[in-house]
C-alpha cells in the first residue's frame, strides 16, 4: 500500500541539471523496484530508469551517461539526477513501480529544457 509521489521538476537550460525526487509514503523495501518514466508530447510513455531493492539499475539508451537513479532508504526516497539535459528530455516525469504499475500515473512533474 506504499504510495509514490514525484516532485522537483522545473525549467532548465540545455546542458543544465535537475534532480527529481520520488517520495514513498512507506518503506521502499516493500517495493521490488522503482522506476522513473516520462511522456513527451505526441509520444508514448517510456521507462527512463529503474532501481531494485538490491541496487541494480537500468537506463534507457537515450539517457545513459547523463542520468543517475539512486535511493535513500532512510528517507524512503528515490532520486533521478539529470545532467547534460537536452531539449528532447522535455516531458512529464512520473515515478511508479519499476517492474509493474503500482499506482495510477497521476499528475507527474513537468521538466522543460529550453533556452
Amino acid at each position: 500500500q506504499v504510495q509514490l509521489v514525484e516532485s522537483g521538476g522545473g525549467l532548465v537550460q540545455p546542458g543544465g541539471s535537475l534532480r527529481l525526487s520520488c517520495a514513498a509514503s512507506g518503506s521502499l523495501d516493500s517495493i521490488y523496484a522503482v522506476g522513473w518514466y516520462r511522456q513527451a508530447p505526441g509520444k508514448e510513455r517510456e521507462l527512463v530508469a529503474s532501481i531494485t531493492n538490491g541496487g541494480r539499475t537500468n537506463y534507457a539508451d537515450s539517457v545513459k551517461g547523463r542520468f543517475a537513479i539512486s535511493r535513500d532508504n532512510s528517507k524512503n526516497t528515490v532520486y533521478l539526477q539529470m545532467n547534460s539535459l537536452k531539449p528532447e528530455d522535455t516531458a512529464v516525469y512520473y515515478c511508479n513501480g519499476g517492474y509493474e504499475r503500482l499506482q495510477p500515473w497521476g499528475q507527474g512533474t513537468q521538466v522543460t529544457v529550453s533556452s
